[in-house]
C-alpha cells in the first residue's frame, strides 16, 4: 500500500493492518450469477420499487454522462427487500466492481482504511447495517464521504504521526434495517435516500414465476398466488418458500406442482394464510394469553420467548404492524382485534379497557 514505509512501522499493529486490508469481497457478474441465482443483476429484471428504480435510473445515467462516480446512496427498509440485490444491480449498471462488508464486520478504524484504499475510481462500497458501526469507524467515513480523503494517526504522545490518505472516487451504498439508529451526522452525507416497502403480493406472483423458470420450475398461476400471498410481502421468503414447495413435491408427486400439494407444502412449513410462520404467531399468543393482550414491553416480550429483541424487532414486527395484528406504543405491544380473530381468541373486554 502506498505512502507507508515498511521498516518504520513494523513494531506497530495499526500500520500492519493498513498494509493488510481485510473484510473485501470482490465479486464480478459470473460469480453473482453462480451465487445468487436468484437475485436479478439489472434493472430490467428487477421487479417492484418502481418510484425507486426510476430515481436510481436518472441517477446513474446522469452520473455515467458526466463520468463521475454515482452520489453517495442509502437504503433502508425490513430485510429481504432487496437492498444488497440494488447494491449490485447499481455496480453492474455503473461498469464498475462492488466491494461487500457489514457494520459489526468493521471493528477498527484501520479495517476502513484497508478497504477505502483499495478501492478504484468510480468503485462501490456495500456497507450492510451501516447503523452497526462504531462511533470512531463512522467518524473516519465523514471526510471519506465529502473530501475522499482520511487522515490516521499512528503511535501516541510525542511520536504521533498523522498520514494523510487521498482516497479515489467512490460510491458508498448503505444498507440499514433500522433507519432510525442512523446519526444525523451520517444521514445528512448521503446524497440519495430511499426506503424499501413491502411487495403487494400482485408483484410477488411475477417474482416467483422468474424464479421458478431459473430453477426450470413449471409452475401455475394458482400455486405462484398462494406462494405470493404468505410470502410476507417479502422476496427473499417467497423465493425461500418457492424452494421449499419445489422440495416437497419432487419428493410426494415426483417433481409435479399442483395448487394442492403447493397448500400442503406451505402448511407444512408452518406458514399461515396471512403469511405468520411459528414465531409470528408465538408472539401474538403471548401477548394474548400471558400479558392478557398487552401493552408489553419489548424487553419483557422477548425474556418471555427466550428470543433475542432484535430479531423481533426486525423480522417479526414489521409484517405483524403492517398487517394490522400489532399495535405499538409508548407503553409496549398490543394486540388488535384481527390477531384475536386470526388465532381464534375472544377478546376480553377488560383488556380493551386497559
Amino acid at each position: 500500500m502506498k505512502s507507508i514505509d515498511k521498516n518504520q512501522n513494523n513494531n506497530h499493529d495499526d500500520a500492519k493492518i493498513l498494509r493488510e486490508p481485510v473484510l473485501i469481497q470482490q465479486e464480478t457478474e459470473e460469480d453473482l450469477v453462480l451465487n445468487l441465482s436468484l437475485r436479478p443483476v439489472k434493472f430490467a429484471d428487477f421487479i417492484g420499487q418502481d418510484k425507486l428504480k426510476e430515481n436510481l435510473l436518472i441517477g446513474i445515467q446522469a452520473a455515467k454522462a458526466r463520468q463521475e462516480p454515482l452520489d453517495h446512496l442509502i437504503c433502508a427498509g425490513p430485510p429481504g427487500l432487496g437492498k444488497t440485490t440494488l447494491a449490485h444491480i447499481v455496480a453492474h449498471e455503473m461498469g464498475t466492481k462492488i466491494t461487500t462488508t457489514s457494520g459489526p464486520a468493521i471493528e477498527r478504524a484501520g479495517d476502513l482504511i484497508g478497504i477505502l484504499t483499495n478501492l478504484e475510481q468510480g468503485d462501490i462500497l456495500f456497507i450492510d447495517e451501516i447503523h452497526r458501526l462504531s462511533k470512531v469507524v463512522e467518524e473516519f467515513l465523514y471526510p471519506a464521504m465529502e473530501d475522499y480523503k482520511i487522515d490516521f494517526v499512528i503511535d501516541k504522545g510525542p511520536y504521533a504521526k498523522t498520514i494523510q490518505f487521498n482516497l479515489k472516487p467512490f460510491t458508498l451504498i448503505g444498507a440499514t434495517t433500522r433507519s432510525g439508529l442512523l446519526t444525523a451526522a451520517l444521514r445528512s452525507r448521503f446524497g440519495m435516500s430511499y426506503h424499501l416497502d413491502f411487495y403487494p403480493w400482485q408483484e410477488l406472483v411475477n417474482i416467483v414465476k422468474k424464479s421458478a423458470e431459473k430453477l426450470s420450475l413449471t409452475i401455475d398461476q394458482e400455486s405462484a398466488i398462494l406462494i405470493a400471498k404468505r410470502a410476507r410481502g417479502t422476496p427473499r421468503v417467497a423465493n425461500r418458500l418457492l424452494r421449499r414447495v419445489r422440495d416437497y413435491c419432487q419428493v410426494k408427486a415426483q417433481g409435479k406442482l399442483t395448487p394442492e400439494l403447493t397448500d400442503a407444502a406451505l402448511n407444512l412449513q408452518g406458514v399461515d394464510n396471512l403469511g405468520l410462520d411459528d414465531i409470528d404467531r408465538r408472539v401474538l399468543s403471548v401477548i394474548i394469553d400471558t400479558y392478557d393482550g398487552g401493552p408489553v414491553g419489548i424487553e419483557s416480550l422477548a425474556a418471555t420467548l427466550n428470543e433475542e429483541n432484535d430479531t423481533i424487532v426486525d423480522v417479526v414486527e414489521p409484517y405483524l404492524l403492517k398487517m394490522g395484528l400489532l399495535k405499538r406504543s409508548p407503553r409496549g405491544r398490543q394486540a388488535t382485534q384481527l390477531a384475536y380473530q386470526h388465532l381464534g381468541r375472544k377478546k376480553d373486554i377488560i383488556s380493551d379497557e386497559a
